[in-house]
């Protein structure tokens, strides 16, 4: 396959779907380049990104983790503080009418009474009091139950207050049949006789304390014994005196706050407090993924802006990285087209000097002819009696004519090669295409061509280089024949165009040129010719017609006809090549 027609191939395809090479350049090293270029700037631009969205993803989640625990630790601290405070408080009041009253008057049940009195006032939330002996028997009772006379030495409450000087149970039912625990205190009379002071609270007071107003609807707080048993209702873990189905948290001085998993695998995040000297534990209970829904939102939007991010710079990294990869194969195909065309121009040039050699070295031995026919003429025009005379005048005759042909053709071919320099002079455009035609003569009668030139009324003459309009036509005339089958036609048709352009239009009725052809045309090395020629032609002829001032169409029928139009100022502003190539 010729390179011409290879780079035709190639064009027709992309430098990312095709192995092939052209001009020498394998087309696989573009796409080489192109992921070289993509892979590298994609890692510039989307590493630094991902670190930075991964580095920021870990200090968000960290810093939400702090934030969600913060506050169940701090509502856990608070409630320790108050029902530490809340116990004391009742627990030193108790204290201080044992120690204050002897046993004797506590045994008084209007003195009793009236101490309740007092107590109630300061405590609404007590229900009774009791004086319990050493044996565990309640001597005095005050309150809405008839509990006088019960036996307490069995209640783990009075055994840890005889034991400890103070002692707060855990709910129970006990005789009155309904939810409450006690607070009881000892002392000793005089003669070194034990005896408890006990007052019991309706649980609800418990519930009461531990009501949350910030989130009512999210939060499960209640309050645990250390078996396990709820001491108040709770949203998550059942009704009170029932066994929770949390798991204790490991014993601290101080509230904490811990995650560990919940119904259905979910993870839960426990806030709790041991109440110092109580049976009690304070629990806050709250979904994790409840209380991360905002970092939830952020971890999605943080997600949305990577990907979107990424996508972003992956578009206009491809698109870039195309983009130039076409400039740089572009810039290789003119590089390779100005090689070719000065190469082209180098051989033609060359040609042009050999024929101009050619043509010098034939003229030496033609004019030597010429002379010897001429002598040969006179000699027999001298003679009078020369028995042939005739004859060889007839025969001499046909030899000057050939001459004076050959001399002709070689005037002709001189002229052509002499094109370089530029040279403006009147031109007739009739006389220029019939001069170009007398070049195509034998090939247009061998194969039986028919060509025609008609000229329109008052086509003005142009002023142009002549060297270089024959080559346009020659190469224009000649892609004609090329085109046509032998016995063809072929038109030439010179028209006056506006007030200062003169047309010329080569029409034949040759086998046309595909649509998807036209627009490359003119473009350097493109043929249609797949034994012959360069694709130069063309591509010299549109040169060479913008450097006149004029302007080059195509327009073909597939099968039916192509037709050339050439339209030239007739005063073209045509620059010397000389001061071009000083200003280059």
């Amino acid at each position: 396959m010729t390179e011409s027609k290879r780079a035709a191939k190639v064009k027709k395809k992309e430098w990312w779907t095709v192995d092939e090479e052209i001009g020498g350049r394998p087309l696989f090293r573009y796409r080489r380049l192109w992921g070289a270029i993509v892979t590298s700037t994609l890692l510039i631009a989307i590493l630094p990104l991902l670190v930075m969205v991964v580095a920021n993803y870990y200090q968000y989640h960290k810093a939400f983790e702090e934030e969600i625990k913060q506050p169940i630790h701090l509502l856990a601290s608070n409630a320790r503080r108050s029902l530490h405070f809340f116990f004391d408080e009742r627990l030193a009041a108790l204290n201080f009418i044992i120690h204050e009253k002897s046993y004797d008057e506590l045994c008084d049940q209007r003195e009793l009474t009236r101490i309740f009195k007092i107590l109630k006032e300061n405590y609404a939330d007590l229900v009774d009091v009791g004086l319990i002996d050493a044996d565990g028997m309640q001597r005095t009772y005050v309150g809405p139950f008839g509990l006088r006379d019960k036996d307490y030495s069995k209640q783990e409450w009075f055994k840890n207050a005889m034991l400890r000087g103070r002692a707060v149970s855990d709910v129970f039912l006990g005789y009155r049949q309904f939810p409450h625990f006690a607070l009881a205190v000892r002392t000793e009379n005089e003669e070194g006789q034990a005896y408890v002071l006990r007052a019991t609270l309706d649980a609800d007071i418990l519930t009461t304390l531990l009501e949350d107003k910030e989130r009512p609807d999210l939060r499960d707080a209640f309050i645990l014994s250390r078996q396990g048993v709820l001491q108040t209702p709770s949203k998550t873990q059942g009704e009170i005196l029932t066994s929770a189905a949390v798991t204790l948290p490991p014993l601290a001085a101080e509230s904490r706050v811990i995650e560990q998993p919940g119904a259905g695998g979910r993870i839960q995040v426990l806030g709790y407090a041991y109440i110092t000297n109580t049976p009690f534990i304070y629990m806050v209970l709250e979904q994790r993924d409840t209380l991360l829904k905002g970092w939830f939102a952020l971890r999605n939007q943080l997600l949305l802006f990577l990907g979107l991010s990424i996508i972003l710079i992956v578009i206009v990294v491809l698109v870039g990285s195309t983009y130039t990869i076409n400039k740089i194969r572009e810039a290789d195909d003119k590089r390779l087209a100005l090689l070719h065309k000065v190469e082209y121009t180098a051989k033609m040039a060359s040609i042009g000097r050999l024929a101009a050699g050619v043509a010098h070295e034939i003229n030496n031995p033609l004019a030597i002819i010429n002379e010897k026919a001429g002598l040969m003429t006179d000699i027999l025009d001298a003679t009078e009696d020369f028995p042939t005379k005739e004859k060889i005048k007839s025969s001499v005759q046909p030899i000057i004519d050939s001459v004076d042909r050959c001399a002709k053709i070689t005037r002709r071919l001189l002229r052509f090669a002499k094109h370089i320099d530029l040279r403006r002079e009147i031109i007739q455009m009739e006389f220029l295409i019939k001069e170009v035609l007398s070049f195509l003569d034998k090939e247009a009668t061998y194969r039986a061509l028919d060509v025609s030139v008609d000229v329109q009324e008052r086509v003005p003459s142009i002023e142009s280089d002549r060297g270089r309009l024959q080559q346009v036509f020659l190469n224009i005339i000649n892609n004609a024949f090329g085109a046509v089958e032998d016995g063809g036609r072929v038109n030439i048709f010179i028209a006056r165009e506006g007030d200062n352009h003169v047309s010329v239009t080569v029409r034949d009725n040759g086998v046309g040129i595909p649509p998807e052809n036209l627009h490359n045309i003119f473009e350097p090395f493109f043929t249609t010719k797949e034994k012959h020629g360069t694709g130069l032609g063309l591509s010299i002829t549109y040169g060479l017609v913008e450097k006149l001032g004029g302007k080059i169409t195509v327009d073909s029928q597939v099968g039916e006809w192509t037709k050339f139009t050439v339209i030239l100022p007739t005063k073209p502003e045509v620059k010397d090549e000389s001061s071009e190539a000083a200003a280059g």
